[in-house]
């Protein structure tokens, strides 16, 4: 009979490829970095398999690794749904939890609010960020789950809301008549800008980058004073402002997508409540699923 895998063990492989780094692995599981090395090793002795590429003090996962990860995560929070289905435990404790600020304006308010008052005892620390800044926080144990915005560069986390996105304009403005077309948008590394860049370039239509901004109300601002037209997810659009169609000349865009992504200590307990709270208040899926079950996204910290 083939014997268990050891869940600690698991639990500590999850954090190093989360994190990208022995040492700050060993921290986050209360361990010294001789024991987490220990564990490792045994870990790939009893599969026979590397599991870490190690280049200098970067580490980062191998094939074989990257097919164990998901699979341990799985098993992770399998095991906290079985502790959590025999205590009696109150809910109590603190989550560090970080959105952007697309859906931290309009949405989040009332979720979190309803959160609050139905787990009075769970306090919920909430910061506000870019995705791009809140995937490397995760990376770095600021978070234990973040909300955010999915795209080409990021299949991974669990997928849990679409919305379609929509090329706006100020009401009665001039900016969508300008040529080239002034964008109001987020930094370089913005999927939805990745995303309007290249419509727009498909259809030859000159444009220039006329507002940059990594804070949503900054960039509605700039729509709303006809500064620039934006493109915006459909629970961002704002009274004042105008949803171009494409019979007014610019092309259709790729639909967001939100998603949830959990450090890998984040499962039971606690964490489930919110982020269960989240998905059904917000989700707009039939099921969520994981393309990568919560990733690593290149871990490239010093050992």
């Amino acid at each position: 009979m083939v014997s268990p895998l050891d869940l600690d063990q698991l639990q500590t492989f999850c954090a190093i490829a989360d994190c990208g780094s022995f040492t700050e692995a060993a921290r986050r599981v209360y361990k010294t970095q001789s024991a987490v090395s220990m564990q490792i090793k045994r870990l790939e002795e009893r599969l026979g398999q590397p599991l870490f590429l190690r280049d200098g003090r970067k580490v980062s996962l191998t094939t074989e690794g990257e097919a164990l990860y998901a699979r341990a995560r799985r098993m992770l929070k399998i095991n906290a749904e079985i502790v959590d289905m025999f205590s009696k435990d109150d809910l109590v404790g603190n989550i560090r939890f970080g959105v952007p600020d697309d859906y931290a304006v309009k949405l989040l308010p009332v979720i979190l609010s309803s959160f609050q008052r139905t787990h009075p005892r769970i306090t919920v620390d909430v910061r506000c960020q870019p995705s791009e800044e809140l995937l490397a926080g995760m990376r770095s144990g600021r978070y234990d789950i973040i909300v955010f915005t999915q795209g080409t560069m990021h299949e991974f986390g669990e997928l849990f809301r679409t919305e379609k996105m929509y090329w706006v304009a100020s009401h009665g403005g001039r900016a969508l008549a300008s040529d080239p077309l002034p964008l109001a948008c987020g930094p370089s590394y913005c999927t939805w800008r990745a995303d309007a860049v290249e419509a727009l370039n498909r259809i030859n239509r000159d444009f220039r980058i006329a507002y940059t901004s990594s804070n949503a109300t900054a960039i509605s601002s700039a729509v709303l004073s006809d500064l620039a037209v934006g493109f915006l997810p459909e629970s961002a659009l704002q009274p004042g402002m105008r949803v171009i169609s494409q019979e007014q000349g610019l092309p259709r865009l790729n639909e967001a997508q939100i998603a949830l992504l959990r450090a890998s200590h984040a499962y039971g307990g606690i964490y489930d409540a919110l982020a269960t709270h989240i998905v059904e208040s917000m989700g707009n899926l039939p099921g969520s699923f994981y393309a990568r079950d919560e990733a690593t996204a290149e871990p490239s910290a010093a050992e």
